[in-house]
């Protein structure tokens, strides 16, 4: 039987910190379900009611378009090593962007990474944990290297023409305003 928290306990803080991958999932009304893998140093807890997380460049950009139209996010995180745990984080979830006025409070949080696109702050609304005895055990070989060597080798100019041709639209048409301009 699981257990619910209506906030990140200490304990289950120091869980998520020592993870090296979580997922992310995000559903709009009448689309498709995104649940994306995430990994590289891009999470931060804020406080027992906040997470952020930093969102590189990648071959789509659903989660940002479908935040918009419907903000529920949960994150999700196992234990692959030592006693089986499973994290379920649930809340309210924004993009921000780097045009954005709190963008740059926000991404000093991170070490700058290439290829940044958006910053996602979730508000918790609730904490799940099961026992996740079913999860494998996997041993932890390192973190991947092409993304960040492809976004490097693109550079800040090639990243914005790449998300011009790539990010701009969901699976599901839904527009992402990752070029959008302030007014």
């Amino acid at each position: 039987m699981g257990r619910h928290y209506p906030e990140l306990p200490e304990a289950l803080q120091r869980f998520i910190r020592a993870q090296r991958i979580f997922f992310v999932a995000t559903a709009a009304p009448g689309g498709h379900i995104n649940l994306s893998p995430k990994g590289v140093d891009s999470l931060r807890i804020l406080d027992p009611h906040r997470i952020l997380w930093l969102n590189l460049t990648g071959s789509g950009n659903e989660t940002a378009a479908q935040v918009q139209e419907d903000p529920r996010m949960t994150l999700m995180f196992c234990a692959f090593e030592g006693p089986p745990l499973i994290v379920r984080v649930y809340g309210q979830a924004r993009a921000i962007h780097r045009r954005d006025p709190d963008w740059p409070e926000l991404f000093a949080h991170f070490d700058p990474l290439p290829g940044a696109r958006q910053l996602f702050e979730l508000d918790i609304e609730r904490v799940q944990i099961s026992c996740g005895m079913g999860v494998p055990l996997f041993d932890y070989a390192g973190e991947r290297t092409q993304l960040l060597e492809w976004a490097r080798k693109k550079g800040p100019e090639g990243i914005e023409r790449y998300w011009a041709k790539h990010n701009q639209i969901s699976l599901d048409g839904r527009p992402t305003h990752i070029l959008r301009k302030n007014t």
